[in-house]
Order: structure tokens, then sequence, then C-alpha cells
């Protein structure tokens, strides 16, 4: 693997750390960061799996370490495994500072950081003691964000709902920012107004995205000449594969891991996200930017993206002939589609373009390594790497 030139001493040495290396929505915030802030750091990726984010990362130069323990395994062993091996990564690494996204790399992370004495930014992308999660998963998550949060030098919610949600942990208001997610524009736009011949929904195959809540609306909205095209991978395929066959036949394409979404959301003239949970999707985002109309469940993070429903259809609860109802709305008024999708653009161009995440971002960086001086920083680094 080709090791990018060392970058000046100047540069923080910055550690990423994901659980998985896959195609999602935590994954495309790391690439971006890693594009976005090029230059300014001295980057590192470790992930799990073997994704497209690892080569995403070295295209923007940043050297990459594969986890092959690290994974989703509710396992405390191979947690424990994955650990010891995070450690020797990191003291080979030696950072200034480690960033971690998604919960398992969050919670190891900061553990790691704690015995390494390297500060830790922890991005939570979504929370997962909301409400709508399953009992146990809540207990679990709020027990650990609580017992981690006091590691936490930096914590960063990607909504102003999930900075609410933050307030209960024992972790001071001065180092919780709020930094909604962003994302580079492309020259992809759709035609909304065009004949609804496609609606598209983004997601991982998995909880808590609810791609099957999508395929049985969509059916139960009989829309004609329409298809529905899922992209995305995950553990749930093959049975959406099997209600898509049951209750749409024919009508309902999984596209998979698709390597040019911009390209397919131009080609779709509607976009829907249908979510038991979400911080601050960047599907929607990407829908946004493409100038798609939005029909997405009503969830707090949404709502703040689409304005309490000023550019797209907020979608209540679990509710399938509300959903279905919103699609026929859609596909019975063009000029409601043209409408929503310019405002959406609109809404996006104003709040959600790169730029302002990354600035905002590398300040968080700057004040968790506010007072490491050069030589502590050297000390920190000879901790971490064992010297």
């Amino acid at each position: 693997m080709p090791v990018p030139p060392s970058l000046p001493a100047s540069r923080p040495r910055v550690a990423y750390l994901i659980t998985n290396s896959e195609i999602g929505g935590a994954q495309t915030h790391v690439a971006d960061l890693l594009t976005a802030l090029r230059g300014r750091i001295e980057p590192t990726l470790l992930a799990g799996g073997n994704g497209p984010l690892l080569d995403h990362a070295r295209a923007a130069g940043a050297r990459t370490v594969r986890l092959p323990l690290l994974d989703n395994a509710l396992s405390p062993l191979r947690a424990l495994a994955a650990f010891r091996q995070l450690l020797g990564a990191l003291r080979a690494a030696a950072p200034d500072l480690i960033h971690t996204h998604s919960a398992k790399a969050g919670a190891l992370g900061r553990v790691a950081g704690w015995l390494l004495g390297v500060p830790v930014v922890y991005t939570v992308h979504g929370f997962a003691f909301k409400a709508a999660a399953p009992a146990r998963q809540r207990l679990a998550a709020r027990a650990a964000e609580w017992l981690l949060a006091p590691l936490t030098t930096r914590l960063i919610c990607v909504a102003q709902a999930e900075r609410e949600l933050a307030a209960s942990l024992p972790i001071a208001a001065s180092r919780i920012s709020v930094i909604r997610n962003g994302i580079a524009d492309t020259p992809a736009r759709a035609a909304p107004h065009a004949p609804l011949r496609r609606i598209v929904m983004v997601a991982r195959l998995a909880a808590p995205k609810r791609a099957d809540l999508a395929i049985r609306a969509f059916a139960r909205a009989a829309l004609p000449d329409c298809e529905l095209v899922i992209a995305g991978e995950g553990p749930q395929l093959d049975a959406l594969r099997t209600l898509a066959e049951a209750v749409a036949p024919g009508r309902v394409r999984f596209a998979g891991a698709v390597a040019d979404v911009p390209a397919l959301l131009a080609s779709a003239q509607a976009f829907m996200l249908a979510s038991d949970h979400e911080g601050f999707p960047l599907s929607v985002l990407e829908a946004m930017r493409a100038g798609l109309p939005v029909a997405a469940s009503d969830l707090p993070g949404i709502r703040e993206q689409l304005e309490d429903g000023a550019c797209g259809l907020l979608v209540p609860g679990n509710d399938e002939a509300a959903w279905a109802a919103a699609l026929q709305r859609l596909a019975g008024d063009a000029g409601l589609r043209a409408s929503l999708g310019q405002a959406a653009r609109a809404r996006w161009a104003r709040e959600f373009g790169l730029a302002p995440m990354a600035e905002a971002t590398w300040a968080v960086y700057q004040q968790a390594l506010a007072g490491r001086r050069p030589a502590a920083r050297a000390a920190a680094r000879s901790k971490a790497s064992g010297t």
C-alpha cells in the first residue's frame, strides 16, 4: 500500500476511527472531511471491513489501517480483541488527536485515547438511546454514553435535536458543538417537473432504516409507470427482495452500492427516506442538493433539514397509508414536485455546503488541542508509541 509523503510536523496528526468502511452516511462524512481538510492535517484512517472508504481516504492523501477485528458484533470477547488491535494501531500512528465516528468505534476510541493520553473528538451521527429505539438497545446505549462522556474531549452533534439528547450526559455544555452535516456540490441536477418515472431511496438495508415500509407504501400507492430504486447494501437485502416481489413485482429495483449517487438522484423525480430514527441523514442532503422533492419520516433531524416541511413532505411515524398518500400527492402534482425541489436545492445551498462543516470541525480540533504545546504533544506521541 503506497504511503503519502510525510507532512510538516506543524500539522496535527489526526486519526479517524470508524467501525466499518462500507458505504454509508458516516463514511461519506469522514471521506468529505478528509478531502476538505487536506493540507491542514496529517490524517490516518483506521476502520473495520474492507469497503470503499479506504480507497476514498487514500485518494484524499490519508494513510489507511484496516482493523479486521473491528465490526458491529456484540461479542465482548471480540470487542476486547478489537480494542487490543486498535491500541497497537494507534501507538504506531501516534496521533495528536483521535476523531471517532459510529457507536462502537466511538466507545473503543475514547477508552484508547484516555489510556494513551490523546484527546478524542466524538461525532455522534445519531444517539442510539432515542425513544424510538428498542428498549434493550436504548438502555445499553444510554449507559455506555453516560460512562464514556467524561472521556470525550469534545462532542460533535450533527443536529440540534442530538444536542438536546446530549444534555442528559455528564459532559459540560462548553465541550459540545452542533455541526450540521454538509456536502460538496456536484453538477448533477434532477428534473422533478418531468413525469414521475422513478423514486429513489438511498440507505443501508438495516435498522433503523425502513426500506420495508418504503416498499409497502410504494406498492400501496399504485403509481403507474413508476419504479422504486433502492440504493444500498445490508443484511436485510434478501428479505426485502422477497417482499418486493410479493407486493410490487418487477417495480422495485435494488441497485446495490451505487458508485455515482448524484447521477442516480438526477435520474429520479422524487426521493424518499423511511426510518425509525435518524440523526441528520446525508442521503436527504444529497437529494436536496440534486433539487429533488423529498418525502421523509417526520423525525427531529429531518425536520431541521426540511425546515419543518417547507421544502419537503414530512410523513408521521410508520403509517403506511400516510406514506402512500404522500407518494400519490407527489405523483399527481408536477408543480409541487418542482417547487419543493427548488426550495430544497436553495436551502441546501444556503445551509449545508461542505466548507462550513469543515471549518467548524477544524475549529473543534483547535479547541481540543488547545494548551497542548508542541512538547506536550511530543510527550503524548511518545506515550502512544510506547517509547
